[in-house]
C-alpha cells in the first residue's frame, strides 16, 4: 500500500499516512478531516555501470532543488 504526504488546512501540519483503498485519513496532531494530499517525489538509489552508485529524484536533475534542468537552480 502507498504512503502519501498530506498537509493538514487546521494546524498546518504535513505528515505521511500509508493509505489503504479509498480512505481518507486524519491528521495526527489535531485529528481534522481537513486535509490535502502532496505532490511528492520519490527518491531512488541504482547502480551505475561501474559499481559507481547514482542517486536520482524524480522530478529534479539534482538532489540540491526541485527545479526540473539545472539551469533553474544553476548546479
Amino acid at each position: 500500500m502507498p504512503i502519501y504526504e498530506y498537509h493538514c488546512l487546521k494546524c498546518n501540519e504535513d505528515f505521511e499516512c500509508l493509505v489503504f483503498g479509498n480512505e481518507q485519513p486524519d491528521c495526527p496532531a489535531c485529528k481534522s478531516a481537513d486535509v490535502c494530499r502532496l505532490m511528492s517525489t520519490c527518491g531512488f538509489v541504482s547502480k551505475a555501470g561501474g559499481g559507481q552508485t547514482v542517486s536520482r529524484s524524480a522530478g529534479s536533475s539534482c538532489s540540491g532543488c526541485s527545479g526540473t534542468s539545472c539551469s533553474s537552480c544553476g548546479h
